[in-house]
């Protein structure tokens, strides 16, 4: 599918509205030929359309929908046998508001199927062949909920979280064999999930809401930096590190063949 100027073939989950959306316009404009998937064939299609026209890259349509197996067994063999993908955003997901106690059962399954078992499937059909190629990159959208579990569901909170750790993991795993891995958290942006996950954007204070044009093009300054995690709306790098580094000063002290003293367990 790639073109001879191209850089690629850029997968994107979720394409045809929002942060999706905005993902396939602006790497359209870098270069990349698209493949864009969602249930939406109609949205799909005009945005196709429309990227065609203005910057002349080779756009697919995928319909898919990646709450089901078949869905997610469809985008894995296009990521397994199209040697032209050189990219996977993976941007599909759901998210909700509602406390545990209120929510439906059935919703939070669908919501863990395609946040994570999804997004997991793709980047591992993904990662398989950038592996064997040497060269390819994963962007994976998760959500300042990652860290701060406390603000929304926490069933929502708990698939953000994966999705940062899963990258993290990630990264520690195919960093020297060619393939860049970026997470992205965002805030609160101003998009249609707002409305699905029941907690509609105009409650929020304006000051807290970014544009997802704003936020697409912040995240992909990250990586184009090479930023591993991408939080567009943290002003300071640096107080990310200070986490991070505290994160990683616990690892000598999480496993103990001891109970640790505190505990005033009588050790046999």
């Amino acid at each position: 599918m790639a073109t001879a100027s191209s850089k690629g073939t850029a997968l994107i989950t979720g394409a045809s509205s929002g942060i999706g959306a905005i993902y396939a316009d602006r790497l359209a404009r870098r270069g990349y030929d698209l493949i864009l998937v969602a249930r939406n064939r109609d949205r799909l299609d005009k945005l196709a359309t429309r990227l065609t026209a203005e910057t002349g890259r080779s756009i697919e349509v995928l319909v898919a929908d990646l709450s089901v197996d078949t869905g997610i067994r469809r985008v894995e063999e296009v990521l397994r046998t199209d040697s032209s993908v050189t990219l996977l955003v993976n941007n599909a997901g759901v998210g909700a508001a509602s406390p545990l106690l209120v929510s439906d059962p059935a919703k939070m399954d669908d919501m863990i199927t395609l946040n994570v078992i999804a997004l997991t499937r793709l980047a591992h059909a993904a990662a398989k062949g950038f592996a064997a190629r040497g060269v390819g990159s994963i962007i994976n959208i998760s959500s300042i909920v990652a860290v701060a579990p406390e603000l929304l569901n926490g069933v929502y909170g708990g698939t953000k979280a994966f999705v940062l750790a899963f990258s993290q993991s990630l990264h520690h795993e195919l960093n020297d064999k060619g393939i860049q891995i970026q997470v992205v958290l965002p805030g609160a942006i101003s998009t249609e999930f707002w409305d699905v996950a029941g907690l509609p954007i105009e409650n929020l204070p304006q000051a807290m809401v970014m544009n997802a044009q704003d936020l697409v093009d912040a995240a992909l300054a990250g990586f184009d930096q090479g930023e591993l995690v991408t939080i567009p709306s943290l002003p300071e790098v640096a107080d990310w590190d200070v986490f991070e580094s505290a994160r990683r000063a616990l690892g000598p002290n999480l496993s103990h063949s001891q109970p640790a003293t505190r505990f005033q367990v009588r050790v046999n």
